[in-house]
Parts: C-alpha cells; sequence; structure tokens
C-alpha cells in the first residue's frame, strides 16, 4: 500500500472569542490565522498516512519513536501580537482509532472536536484531551 495524503481536522469547540488561532508548522510558523468568533473555529491540516499507519507531514510532529502530535498556536503565536494570550495547544493523532485511517485514504477527513478553553477561562493549551473522539467525516 503506497503512502496516502490525508486530512485531519482540528474543530475547538469554544474557542475564545477575538482569539487568534492558527495551525503551526514545523518551522513553528503560524499557517492560515483567524479570529475566533462565537462559533467553532476548524482548521484541516494535511498528512501523509505511510503505507505502515505513520503520519507525518508540514504539521505532524514526533516525540519519541511513536508519539505524533499537531499544534494550534494561540493569541502571539499565531501572529495576533496585541493579544494577551500565548499558548500552543498540542493534539495527539497517534492515538487516532485503527478503523479510522482506511477511511482516510478513501478521501474521508479525520476530525476531532477539542475544547477551546482552560481552567482559567484562556485558550486551552498544552496537551489537549479531546470532547469527542476522532472519527471520519
Amino acid at each position: 500500500m503506497a503512502a496516502a495524503t490525508i486530512t485531519l481536522r482540528l474543530t475547538i469547540a469554544d474557542p475564545v472569542a477575538g482569539v487568534a488561532y492558527s495551525l503551526q508548522d514545523k518551522a513553528n510558523t503560524p499557517v492560515g490565522p483567524r479570529i475566533a468568533g462565537d462559533g467553532p473555529i476548524s482548521f484541516d491540516a494535511p498528512a501523509t498516512l505511510s503505507d505502515d499507519g505513520r503520519l507525518t507531514g508540514p504539521f505532524v510532529r514526533r516525540e519519541g519513536p511513536t508519539r505524533r502530535f499537531v499544534y494550534i498556536a494561540i493569541g502571539t503565536s499565531a501572529g495576533q501580537h496585541a493579544s494577551e494570550w500565548s499558548r500552543r495547544a498540542k493534539i495527539d493523532v497517534h492515538d487516532i482509532p485503527a478503523d479510522l485511517p482506511a477511511q482516510a485514504r478513501q478521501g474521508r477527513v479525520l476530525e476531532v472536536v477539542l475544547p477551546g478553553r482552560a481552567k482559567d477561562g484562556g485558550p486551552a493549551c498544552a496537551t489537549v484531551r479531546p470532547l469527542q473522539s476522532w472519527r471520519a467525516v
């Protein structure tokens, strides 16, 4: 089986309105920043799914032999220089359920729904646990 380009959709259910969010590439550059409004905000990150099931690509980072994740930059990290926030949310992608990559190879988007707020009321950051598990849409 050959490598395939798939789409990972990261949806933040309740982002902090007025704050910039973006994907962050491997060079720590914000990509596609947008200012959050009152509703959810989503980012589509292309990834390469190798024949052995590993994810790589411009937004997929690795930590150790198995952990793979994508960063969402927030506030100043997303290029919003006047923001009071400077955070990143780390979204694990190595734990996508085993039945979903085959669906992604057939063109389905893999989506996860994430919380947008931390306990302090600001944007969720560090390793963010999903509100809803990964699913094919």
